[in-house]
């Protein structure tokens, strides 16, 4: 027998996240009752996450469901919204979720124009577009966003794929993806070339190196903040510093490439903050500067 409320749901854009989110509400007892998929990925995605649910064009899944999910690039959105409402294909009392983090609901004013529900839901989370990704979501967070009276639909429906919703106002919403952005999308960058350093000196295996060390220091970030702050820079240990830029630039053909740019960046954001701390005296960030600020030859 159904739990009460079951929706008939669709998604549009069987990407990494969309058939995910899919699944996850397929396995909280919702029909789905219909998928977009493009791509041969996407289809072999959908098939994957969501078998038996019918591939279908975006317009016929919008008028199957009660609640429609739309899991498409940030850039894609605004005009998808917009398309479907000039088809007349939103529907009233229609729920209508996106997955962006950059955007709350105003880019869902056409949605909204024609009776729907707008909702943002966005999970503080990278997807692999694969079944693991189900038991990520019970450590996962999203941040929700909707006009007040809703809120509680927005924060079920997050509960019932197994996650927590923490509430985002909407002159928030880029900031907070800016946030995350920044944690995890430059997180990857920093492992590559560190790794790529380390693979430079001979090092075979970077990551069996750095993932202890990583793990550890991110533990600490998490537990402790910046008190967990620690190395040459938030030591005003200047020549150390001086050397590591002087050795990136040779690496760097002369400081043409990017690790000495996202080094001496990263080096002068973590001197500022230790600073700001007290940890530095006037004299080490003067150094420091003077360090992370070398003259062209």
């Amino acid at each position: 027998m159904a739990k009460p409320g079951r929706l008939g749901v669709g998604i549009i854009g069987a990407g990494k996240v969309g058939a995910v989110l899919g699944a996850a509400l397929r396995a909280a007892e919702h029909a789905v009752v219909g998928v977009s998929a493009v791509s041969d990925a996407s289809r072999e995605r959908a098939e994957t996450l969501l078998p038996g649910v019918p591939i279908l064009e975006v317009q016929d899944i919008v008028e199957r469901a009660e609640l429609v999910l739309l899991a498409v690039p940030d850039d894609a959105l605004p005009d998808l919204v917009d398309g479907l409402a000039k088809l007349g294909a939103w529907q009233p009392g229609q729920l209508v979720a996106h997955t962006s983090g950059r955007f709350g609901v105003g880019v869902l004013h056409p949605v909204r124009a024609a009776g729907a529900i707008p909702l943002a839901l966005h999970p503080a989370m990278t997807f692999t577009g694969m079944s693991l990704d189900l038991t990520r979501l019970l450590d996962c967070t999203f941040g929700v966003t909707a006009d007040a009276a809703m809120l509680p639909i927005a924060q079920a429906l997050v509960v019932e794929m197994g996650a927590e919703p923490v509430a985002i106002a909407e002159a928030d919403r880029t900031l907070y993806h800016a946030a995350l952005a920044h944690g995890s999308n430059h997180l990857v960058t920093l492992v590559a070339q560190a790794s790529q350093l380390l693979r430079e000196v001979g090092v075979e295996s970077p990551g069996r190196m750095l993932g202890p060390l990583l793990r550890a220091t991110l533990e600490n970030a998490l537990a402790s903040g910046e008190s967990a702050l620690t190395g040459p820079v938030a030591r005003g240990d200047v020549g150390t510093v001086r050397a590591h830029a002087e050795a990136l630039r040779e690496f760097d053909g002369g400081g043409h490439g990017d690790v000495l740019e996202a080094y001496l960046a990263m080096a002068r954001a973590t001197a500022l903050r230790a600073g700001g701390r007290g940890l530095l005296k006037p004299d080490q960030l003067k150094g420091l500067h003077e360090a992370l600020d070398p003259k062209e030859d």
